[in-house]
């Protein structure tokens, strides 16, 4: 089925426009597509996440499997050198794990901020999905992945520096018994 007339409502979206706000919402996205397209894809759309199912289950789409594998790794390899880095338990990795989604996961874990941890994992993300990305701009994997970078650049644009500050000092304090 092409998707031409839902794909060229959607509005570009790119991570570097600033705070301002995104044309589309991740809601209004899944709105948008459940007026174009079948009740077994609008069942797939509504549960688009950025956290991939713990088991490998299929949801139809190549590219959404391939997506969750990749983004399930990525999760396990984070896992494994946290763990190594606190000296516990290391997390095996499921066979299949690459070396690109290793070396992305010890550059993060060995940045100084977990700021520039989530803006490293953000563009290795964004990156990926763009490597993963339909050729067929106007088939339904191509509306899927757009919602996944729609929620990718929502995601990245929660974060903000001050309020991260400040809530690190009043967890900090509070552990310290300094306030209440």
């Amino acid at each position: 089925m092409d998707y031409y007339y839902l794909v060229s409502q959607l509005p570009n979206i790119s991570g570097s426009e600033g705070k301002s706000g995104l044309p589309l919402s991740s809601s209004e996205f899944i709105e948008l597509c459940c007026r174009f397209i079948s009740e077994t894809e609008k069942k797939v759309v509504q549960e688009l996440s950025l956290t991939p199912p713990k088991e490998s289950t299929k949801t139809g789409s190549v590219f959404l499997d391939t997506w969750y594998e990749k983004e399930r790794f990525l999760r396990f390899a984070l896992a494994q050198i946290r763990a190594q880095k606190m000296k516990k338990d290391s997390v095996v990795l499921p066979s299949g794990c690459t070396a690109d989604i290793i070396t992305a996961a010890r550059t993060a874990v060995g940045m100084d901020s977990p700021l520039s941890a989530e803006q490293y994992l953000y563009e290795y993300r964004i990156k990926l999905l763009d490597e993963l990305r339909p050729m067929d701009s106007f088939s339904i994997d191509a509306v899927y992945a757009y919602g996944i970078k729609l929620m990718l650049v929502e995601r990245m644009r929660k974060f903000d520096m001050e309020n991260g500050k400040s809530s690190y000092h009043k967890i900090y304090d509070t552990i310290l018994g300094e306030t209440v």
